[in-house]
């Protein structure tokens, strides 16, 4: 059994971070491992209160996982602060962990804040070179790209200059774009490759981002090639929305049960 590696916060409300990303890899059929860099006390409401994990006890967990039992894959999500960043990317570096995903969480699907200001541009400077794949909404798109990204055009453009920082590929996401079609568009060296889906009529995304980064990170995690984990997560996420089971009085999670696609 190929294990898989989330560093990422807690969501209490357990359609986030840690728990989703968790559930997501038990569907994939890898073994997950996390180390839990933040506390958060939210529901699908909103955010009510982040506390950060001391900076020892983040490298601590790190080092215990190298030790023992080291990753074939692992993701990034919400990393709190630009020493954890920091933190982070130094233990990639030190353990040699490759297949790389680096969700660049940066706020909750309510809007509330999860990443201090600055932070971003530690990730852009040492956590991106890292990164076989980066995973950005069009928020995040925008910061990490320094351009406005508002349509499918923009999207690649600012792909192929996040590309720039010597990630090897950019998932671009599209969920906030207007209309009944929604475009996620994967920019690499070799070229872009857009999925397009049909919006579904439902507020159950909380935890969407998560649970597509953990996806991938598992599909890389079995040894798939890039493209093939990001198609194979797409359909996963997208499945999972359909199914999700109306839970909470705002933006609900999805349906983490759903099988995968053989």
């Amino acid at each position: 059994m190929q294990i898989a590696l989330t560093i990422a916060g807690s969501d209490s409300g357990g359609g986030a971070g840690i728990q989703a990303d968790l559930k997501t890899f038990h569907q994939f059929g890898v073994y997950g491992t996390s180390a839990i860099v933040a506390l958060t006390a939210q529901n699908t409401r909103g955010v009510r209160s982040v506390h950060a994990i001391p900076a020892e006890m983040v490298s601590a967990q790190l080092a215990a996982l190298a030790e023992d039992l080291p990753p074939a894959a692992l993701k990034t999500g919400m990393l709190a602060s630009a020493k954890v960043v920091g933190q982070v990317a130094a233990a990639i570096r030190e353990y040699g962990w490759t297949r790389v995903v680096v969700d660049p969480v940066m706020a909750a699907t309510s809007g509330d804040r999860l990443l201090e200001p600055g932070a971003d541009a530690v990730i852009l400077e040492q956590l991106l070179p890292l990164a076989t794949l980066v995973t950005p909404n069009l928020e995040e798109a925008a910061i990490l790209s320094g351009m406005p990204v508002d349509d499918v055009t923009s999207m690649e453009r600012a792909g192929r200059r996040i590309l720039e920082s010597g990630a090897r590929a950019v998932l671009v996401k599209g969920g906030h774009l207007p209309g009944a079609t929604l475009v996620d568009v994967l920019v690499t060296a070799q070229g872009i490759q857009r999925f397009a889906h049909p919006r579904l009529p439902t507020t159950s995304t909380h935890g969407t981002g998560c649970t597509l980064s953990a996806a991938v990170t598992a599909g890389l995690a079995l040894g798939r090639d890039l493209e093939t984990a990001v198609s194979d997560a797409l359909d996963y996420v997208h499945r999972a929305l359909l199914a999700a089971p109306g839970l909470g009085g705002g933006h609900g999670p999805l349906q983490h049960g759903v099988p995968p696609r053989a």
